[in-house]
């Protein structure tokens, strides 16, 4: 049996002397709206063809050079990122200014297609027509975060663990102006991850709060903050920070 989940990105992380590629800037946005069933968000459907290949994502990409301001703040860059992104790949049209930066995510030296990347949320006010390419995007859906996590478990979707971790943060909150109210007044989270191994040969995904973080045994007491990637499901360990 394998001990890798199907939607480990990690690649060799967990291996000694990984050699440091430089991370590519990206951002992404998580699209909120109210619905007869509460809180939902706009899920993207990779292809086959592209890196994350038959992933579900949220809209996003890679901060471009013609995205960074005079002054070359970097924030502002992934903010327009996720503007002209949305746009590019959904069709819809949106303002930077309502936006919620609420994470940042770093994935360890090790992993294929390194992006470090400025989460974004933002309410949509209004219904918009929705266009996907077909290429790099097959299909998209308005779902809520906690059915997207059981069609997950269930093995009906891919998700990668930055997207889990969202969504399972999304689903402990509606409506969708207070899930927005709380992204906003939480400080941005930065989650720089490390790949361990438990004693079952379990590959975890660890965050700075995580007792391990800094070294020692994986299962040292202590609190945690860290997603065990089981390959019959990911298992959320967390004593450390509110959602």
């Amino acid at each position: 049996m394998s001990t890798q989940h199907r939607n480990d990105i990690y690649g060799t992380a967990d291996q000694p002397d990984q050699l440091e590629t430089p991370a590519i800037p990206a951002a992404t946005v998580i699209l909120l709206r109210d619905s007869d069933r509460g809180v939902e968000t706009l899920m993207l459907h990779r292809t086959s063809k592209v890196h994350f290949g038959g992933m579900w994502v949220f809209p996003g990409g890679r901060i471009d050079p013609e995205d960074y301001p005079e002054s070359s703040d970097v924030n502002i860059a992934a903010q327009h990122a996720a503007v002209r992104e949305t746009l590019e790949e959904t069709g819809i049209t949106i303002g930077g200014d309502a936006f919620a930066w609420f994470a940042h995510w770093t994935p360890p030296a090790g992993t294929p297609r390194r992006y470090a990347t400025w989460f974004f949320a933002c309410i949509l006010e209004t219904d918009q027509v929705i266009a996907v390419d077909g290429f790099e995007i097959q299909n998209h859906e308005w779902i809520q975060p906690a059915e997207a996590l059981a069609r997950h478990a269930a093995g009906e979707i891919d998700l990668a663990p930055p997207t889990w971790i969202t969504l399972h943060q999304l689903a402990l909150h509606e409506p969708a102006a207070a899930l927005w109210q709380v992204l906003k007044d939480q400080p941005v989270r930065v989650y720089e991850t490390r790949i361990r191994k438990d004693k079952d040969d379990r590959r975890i995904a660890l965050w700075a709060e995580d007792a391990a973080y800094a070294g020692g045994e994986v299962d040292q007491p202590g609190p945690r903050h860290r997603l065990v990637l089981d390959p019959d499901g990911f298992i959320f360990e967390n004593t450390a920070l509110s959602y």
